[in-house]
């Protein structure tokens, strides 16, 4: 719920607003966790959400 701000820029090609940026950013030590649980796998590996984490300039990689 706490990443419910990107839910556009994951489920199209739309930018990232600010405030998913700002929840990235906030989330980035869970992210890890996320990245490695087999029900969320999918999403953190999606090419919008790499694409997302790109534009947030966040780094997802474990």
């Amino acid at each position: 719920m706490e990443l419910s701000p990107c839910g556009p820029a994951i489920m199209s090609n739309q930018p990232p607003s600010n405030a998913c940026c700002a929840k990235l950013q906030e989330q980035k030590p869970c992210l890890c966790g996320y990245a490695k649980n087999p029900n969320l796998k999918s999403y953190v590996d999606s090419p919008n959400a790499k694409r997302m984490a790109s534009a947030c300039k966040v780094n997802v990689s474990c």
